[in-house]
């Protein structure tokens, strides 16, 4: 066994230089718990997106529903209504008359009419929402004029 010397000059031997010194193993341990409460961190921002993203869509998929179904058998006019999907989403629906090139002519056989849905959900003090629009068509009968004056005036 070959002795060496320490830095102080105290004979030391050399099968007791292969490990490691404890501030070592400190300093290692604090480094991998660093890194372990950020990738901790990063991981639960991951969940928290995840359910955000999965409260948009289902969102959407409530928007969705509702604008497909709205005014199915009935007269398209203008105005808002509310009303719950569930225990959790709201929604707000505004109906408006449409058109981008000003006023419609009194006789028009079709008006255009914006729907503008706001869904919304979460607690009082976090509400979160979602914004949908979309245009819908109507007859006249919609529009206020009896079905036979229109086919007359055809």
């Amino acid at each position: 066994m070959k002795v060496g010397h320490s830095p102080r000059g105290f004979p030391v031997s050399r099968a007791t230089q292969g490990g490691f010194s404890l501030l070592e193993v400190i300093a290692a341990i604090m480094l991998l718990a660093i890194a372990f409460t950020a990738l901790m961190k990063v991981a639960g921002g991951a969940i928290s997106l995840t359910r955000n993203a999965a409260d948009h869509s289902e969102a959407a998929m409530w928007a969705r529903s509702r604008l497909d179904s709205a005014f199915v058998g009935q007269v398209l006019r203008p105005g808002n209504s509310s009303g719950q999907f569930n225990a959790k989403y709201h929604w707000q629906l505004a109906v408006t008359p449409w058109n981008e090139a000003g006023n419609v002519p009194p006789n028009a056989p079709l008006q255009l009419y914006q729907l503008d849905l706001d869904v919304s959900w979460g607690p009082p003090g976090h509400v979160r929402s979602a914004h949908f629009r979309t245009l819908r068509v109507a007859g006249p009968v919609a529009a206020g004029i009896a079905p036979d004056a229109a086919q007359a005036s055809r």
